[in-house]
This record gives C-alpha cells, sequence and structure tokens, in this order.
C-alpha cells in the first residue's frame, strides 16, 4: 500500500512515524477487506483516531504543543492560564447554588484542570472534586503528571450519574466522527473510503434512508443545498449531548467548541463542508494523508447539539462566542491584574483568545443545565441563543 502524495508545504514525517502511519493503513484496509470494500467516512474517523493502539488519541504520539515540541495544535487553555480564569468566574457563581465539582472531558494536556483549581483557589474556593473522563491513555498520563499533586483529581472510565457541579467539555465534540454527504442532483449519496491501487480514496454510494431523512430536514430549514455539495452529519454530536442528560442533576454543563448554527453550517456557499486536519500546527482538507498522524476534525452544529440536549431534558442556557464569553467573565480585568512585566503578554495571549481572526468568533460556548435559577454572567452580554 502507498501514501497519497504528501499535500504541498506540509513537513514530511519521522521514518518511525511514517512506519506507524502504515501499520494504521494495514488495519483500515482489513475493515475495507471485512466491508467488502468500502466503509462510510464515520467508520474511517473513527478507525484513524481511535482504533487501539493505532489510532491517534490512542498511540502515544504527542498531540498538544507547539511545533518544536511535536505537537500538532494546541487549544485555548495552553494558550494561557487567562482562558481559565475567565472561566473560573463563571464557576465561581455556579458553586454559590451547587457544589464546588468539576466533571471534565477530554482534559488534554490538564493544563486547563491545573489553572482551573488555582484560579478557584484564588478566589478562596476550594475544589470538591475534579473528575477527568479520557479516551487517550497518553494524555492521561500526561494529565496525572501534571495533576500529581492535587488530590481532588480523579480519572474515570465513564461519568457518573446524578453529579451535581460544572461539567466541562473543550473541544470535545468536534473529534467525534461524522458521516459525509454529498447533494446530487437528484438524490443524495454518502461519501465513504475506499482502496484502488493499494491508496485510500473517497468513493460515494447512495446514502440510505438515515442520511438522506438527515439532508432532507437540513435542507428544510437551511434551504435547498446545490448539486455537489458536500458537508457532515453528526448524529454522534448529538447523541453525546444527550448522554449528558442522566449525568447532570443539578448545574451546569460548558460546551465550548468550534462551530455554527444550522443555517450558517450549510450555508450554501460552504460547498465542502468543514472537514480539517491538522498536523504539525499545518491545517489541511485531506483526511486520507498519513492516517493517524493527523488530527481529523469538524466544526459543531450548535443547532443540532442544543436540539438534542433539550429532547434530553436539559435546559439550553446561553449560546455566545467565546470572545463574548471571555469578555463577560473578566477576561480584560485579568490582564490588567498580571504584574507590569508581565501584561503585554498576557494581552497579546488575551487577544489571540478573542479575536474574530483568531478563536474569539469561531469558537462558540454552549451552556446547559438543569436545578439551577441564576443569570449565567458568561452570557450577559451578546448571547445568541436566538439564532439556534
Amino acid at each position: 500500500m502507498r501514501f497519497d502524495s504528501r499535500p504541498s508545504s506540509l513537513p514530511a514525517p519521522s521514518p518511525d512515524a511514517a512506519a506507524h502511519s502504515a501499520r494504521l493503513l494495514r488495519h483500515v484496509a482489513d475493515l475495507l477487506d471485512a466491508a467488502g470494500g468500502w466503509i462510510g467516512f464515520d467508520r474511517y474517523m473513527e478507525a484513524v483516531l481511535y482504533a487501539p493502539a493505532l489510532g491517534y488519541y490512542t498511540a502515544g504520539a504527542r498531540k498538544l504543543g507547539d511545533a518544536a515540541a511535536g505537537g500538532d495544535f494546541v487549544t485555548a487553555p495552553e494558550i494561557s492560564p487567562l482562558f481559565a480564569q475567565a472561566l473560573a468566574a463563571q464557576l465561581a457563581q455556579l458553586f454559590t447554588q451547587v457544589p464546588a465539582r468539576i466533571l471534565e472531558f477530554g482534559a488534554g494536556s490538564g493544563a486547563l484542570a491545573h489553572d482551573l483549581i488555582a484560579a478557584l483557589r484564588a478566589r478562596g474556593i476550594e475544589t470538591e472534586r475534579y473528575a477527568i473522563v479520557e479516551v487517550s491513555a497518553d494524555l492521561a498520563q500526561r494529565q496525572r503528571r501534571l495533576l500529581a499533586h492535587e488530590p481532588a483529581v480523579q480519572w474515570l472510565a465513564a461519568p457518573p450519574a446524578g453529579f451535581a457541579g460544572a461539567i466541562v467539555a473543550n473541544e470535545v465534540l468536534d473529534v467525534l466522527p461524522v458521516r459525509l454527504f454529498v447533494r446530487g442532483a437528484a438524490a443524495i449519496f454518502e461519501r465513504g473510503v475506499a482502496l484502488q491501487e493499494g491508496r485510500l480514496r473517497f468513493e460515494d454510494r447512495p446514502a440510505p434512508a438515515d442520511l438522506a431523512q438527515a439532508v432532507a430536514a437540513i435542507e428544510a430549514e437551511a434551504g435547498a443545498l446545490p448539486a455537489g455539495y458536500c458537508s457532515e452529519w453528526s448524529p454522534l454530536a448529538a447523541a453525546w449531548t444527550a448522554s449528558l442528560a442522566p449525568v447532570l442533576a443539578r448545574g451546569v454543563a460548558l460546551l465550548i467548541d468550534y462551530g455554527f448554527p444550522r443555517r450558517e453550517y450549510y450555508h450554501p456557499q460552504r460547498l465542502m463542508g468543514t472537514l480539517m486536519c491538522h498536523y504539525r500546527h499545518h491545517a489541511h482538507a485531506d483526511p486520507l494523508w498519513l492516517p493517524g498522524l493527523n488530527d481529523v476534525t469538524a466544526h459543531v452544529d450548535f443547532t443540532a447539539v442544543a436540539d438534542a440536549a433539550h429532547a434530553a431534558g436539559l435546559e439550553v442556557r446561553g449560546y455566545t462566542t467565546q470572545a463574548h464569553f471571555l469578555l463577560n467573565c473578566g477576561l480584560l480585568d485579568r490582564v490588567q491584574a498580571q504584574p507590569a512585566a508581565e501584561r503585554l503578554r498576557a494581552a497579546g495571549a488575551a487577544q489571540r483568545l478573542v479575536s474574530e481572526a483568531e478563536m474569539g468568533e469561531l469558537f462558540k460556548v454552549l451552556a446547559l443545565g438543569r436545578g439551577v435559577d441564576l443569570p449565567l454572567a458568561g452570557f450577559a452580554r451578546g448571547d445568541r441563543l436566538h439564532r439556534l
């Protein structure tokens, strides 16, 4: 089997990394053989991200961090502790009504947990319990090293039922496997993956009923899509969100990710969807290149996520941009509170977090709740619930 040629400008993998990707490619080939030569893109995405000991999140390769350290991307908590300090303001308000307990999904390097505990402590709030649900064994090891001195932190194989407190999920929904569809002139097709002469390639097949019905529902709300339009549908994101309902007995869940309301997500001009890959701090759109070495993501349809939460019995309490949320939570005050020698650096980090050209507009914050009666500070200005 051969790899497709490297997208222009991307660095070549090391021999060890290339060999690892070749092993994962053989795993994908076995899946294709067992399925008759074709699998839906969601099965491919699940394999390249989560196949035991082979997938991007399960094989031990470094993911988070700067390029010099071998990382592929950074998240907001790695940019600056300011992110956690602003988030702590929202949690401090919430903890006036619920226990000071936090449940984090996909804790990355552990930076958010580390900085949140410290920021709450600076506010006089001692975290009773900080539980982490993490699917990546190597990231869990990094988290354990960083948080070894925090007795409140524990790792769970699955979320608990009847949780009271705050749930945090930063960049979790975007890495749930998605299905790809293509709008034909008279029919809907599902885009999947096949092998041809040892190379992975996309192949379209008539969409099954569930996918065709999902696209019909999208068009009923967002408008007719042009022929050739390709995008994603993420039933897993909706199902994951609905699964929070039996977990959250009382409190608020904050889902932070990049995405749009449905009418913006499926805009007719977004002809090729939102599928994106991250490799050594380069973004590209070829998920078939070097499987296992790339983070593969899709933006979040926040309308679908909010609908799933509401149908499961959760309250949709707020929806806004990351910029509005952080500013509402006192981000600029935190910058000014830095020592004079650190203030310029902090201002630069804050700019990355809130600038429309960086993370401020593309990233959104969705609040889901149950049993809490207070106006959430992070959504005081700029709430966009009416757009969902």
